[in-house]
């Protein structure tokens, strides 16, 4: 059969919509002027971001949420660079994404281009694969390969760049089918293998953790730990994969990790962990877990076989995905629990302690009590909210005081990206518009891609954010006190009047400096945002001392100074 002919561009966007692509990112550039013309026909969504950086960070978000590849384009040199966050982000987080780069012409190729980047060098340890379409009858095979990829063994991004000259090229090429994720499944040997050393343990415990996931997967693992009275923690940012308020969660294994639950991580005989790839901040720098050989009877599962093995030599590994291997585990014939059955309710009252207010307001002389802020979100907003946020010590709050409603309410980089929270919350919104969305955001951490309030706009994203504002670039701060007490450096921040840019933006916006009026201003930003579908800010002033729950800046540099003079 004779195919039509048609341009790169729309060869490209045709198999797009082949593999079920719904909507991109990105910020337009000229080197890909062929693939918005055909976008412009096509029923792709295409949302115009305002910085690369946060395009990319979008299409994390959607690959999160949805499990399908998160779409981004962006144009050659500054717009790639620039995306390059997100793609790291995507990498460690397990996160399916592709990246498309219009890229110089063919005629230019390795003459240093204006903006030229040889992206197979720049992007090399970045993604899963990167290359170069260069003719335009081979777009079908790359874009399929491309999708198989992204979305097989470990989930994670795929780079490809598109010469100008191709994309205006005319080919006529049939399309490819859809592609097909592949993972991998456990055997029934390593099923019975993990029911026996189960059944041999007295302490076990399972950390959930990783991509992959879907919400028949979560479910299963809530049967397979209820079938089996098993106390179950997630991983660093991957809280939502057990519904906190199930009387099995016990807690993030992350940082700023529960002592008790540390402990209990320590004491395990048998840990079970389903996903994570147990790296430096799930085992508190690889502490909680003796590398390379673990002291506890460790079962590691996870999506890719190189993975296993890496770091921690278990005693069981098994390479499947998630799905595969959660249904299985659900229909095991679970065992005998009488040795450690118990040990749910303990592990569970040490989570409960764990949540109550901090010392540091208990006295009542902060002004703003971050503690009751969170406590008051989990009260007015619905159980399955979805909390973004990007790196800082504000997000602690979230992360030890919030009660994460299951799979999909947590969207948080594990490479510990600044700027996420923002386009995260505004991506999460685009995608599921009828679920309440709340952003977390640092002060420095919400000018770094803050921009991508004008996009909420754009596209009536109604999103609240929630800025802490301590001045000061807090995480750094914090370590700067032990390090070198007293010595204040390049850490204070003189910020803008986030309530009024919000308004600015065409937004909604507050100042809260005291804990009586945060919950009246959240429920005036659940109803604007409800009502207008725009964004809404409530920018916290609070006093930067309040570093952490369980620590003041005072207290930090006091400390370090009596160490130093002992020392």
């Amino acid at each position: 059969m004779t195919q039509p002919s048609r341009t790169g561009g729309q060869i490209l966007v045709d198999a797009l919509k082949i593999h079920g692509v719904d909507t991109a990112f990105g910020v337009p550039g000229e080197s890909y002027l062929d693939v918005l013309d055909a976008l412009h026909d096509s029923a792709i969504r295409f949302i115009i971001n305002r910085q690369e950086g946060g395009a990319a960070f979008m299409a994390d978000a959607y690959g999160k949420m949805t499990g399908k590849p998160g779409i981004c384009f962006v144009t050659r040199g500054p717009g790639a660079t620039n995306a390059s966050i997100g793609v790291h982000t995507a990498f460690q987080d397990s996160t399916p994404m592709i990246l498309f780069i219009g890229q110089v012409g063919g005629d230019f190729i390795d003459r240093e281009a204006f903006q030229e980047i040889d992206y197979r060098r720049m992007y090399g340890q970045m993604a899963k694969w990167v290359t170069q379409i260069d003719r335009a009858d081979r777009i079908p095979e790359y874009i399929a390969r491309a999708f198989q990829i992204a979305t097989s063994g470990r989930p994670g991004p795929v780079v490809l760049a598109l010469p100008e000259d191709m994309l205006v090229t005319k080919a006529s090429v049939a399309d490819t089918r859809r592609y097909q994720p592949v993972q991998a499944s456990p055997s029934a040997a390593q099923i019975d293998t993990v029911r026996s050393m189960l059944a041999g343990a007295k302490k076990p415990l399972v950390l959930l953790g990783g991509g992959g996931w879907n919400e028949q997967a979560c479910a299963d693992m809530q049967r397979f730990a209820e079938a089996n009275h098993l106390p179950v923690s997630c991983a660093f940012r991957f809280q939502d994969l057990l519904d906190n308020a199930h009387p099995h969660y016990v807690g993030d294994v992350g940082i700023g990790i529960n002592p008790k639950l540390a402990a209990r991580v320590r004491e395990a005989d048998v840990i079970l962990a389903i996903g994570p790839r147990l790296g430096e901040m799930t085992t508190s720098g690889y502490a909680l877990l003796q590398a390379p050989v673990p002291a506890q009877r460790l079962i590691h599962v996870h999506a890719d076989a190189e993975e296993l093995g890496s770091v921690y030599q278990a005693e069981l590994m098994i390479n499947s995905g998630m799905p595969q291997v959660a249904s299985m585990l659900a229909a095991m014939a679970p065992v005998d629990a009488s040795a450690w059955q118990g040990s749910v309710a303990e592990a569970r009252a040490d989570y409960a302690a764990w949540q109550q207010q901090p010392a540091i307001f208990k006295d009542g002389k902060a002004p703003l009590d971050l503690w009751q802020v969170v406590r008051q979100i989990d009260k007015l907003a619905p159980h399955d909210v979805i909390i973004t946020n990007g790196a800082g010590n504000y997000a602690t709050w979230a992360h030890r005081f919030h009660s994460y409603g299951g799979m999909r309410t947590q969207l948080a980089p594990t490479s510990g990206a600044m700027g996420y929270s923002v386009p995260a919350g505004v991506a999460a919104k685009i995608i599921d518009p009828a679920r309440t969305v709340i952003t977390f955001a640092g002060d420095g951490e919400y000018m770094m891609n803050g921009q991508e309030l004008a996009t909420a706009v754009q596209y009536q994203a109604g999103v609240i954010i929630i800025v802490f504002n301590n001045a000061m670039f807090g995480t750094i701060r914090m370590h700067q006190e032990r390090a070198y007490p007293g010595r204040v450096s390049g850490t204070t921040l003189h910020n803008p009047d986030f309530a009024a840019l919000a308004v600015a933006y065409g937004g909604a916006g507050e100042v809260v400096d005291n804990t009586e009026a945060f919950a009246p201003a959240l429920e005036r930003a659940l109803a604007f945002t409800r009502d207008k579908q725009l964004p809404a800010v409530i920018e916290l002033r609070y006093d930067g001392n309040l570093i952490t729950p369980g620590a003041t800046l005072e207290t930090i540099r006091k400390t370090a100074e009596a160490a130093k003079a002992a020392g």
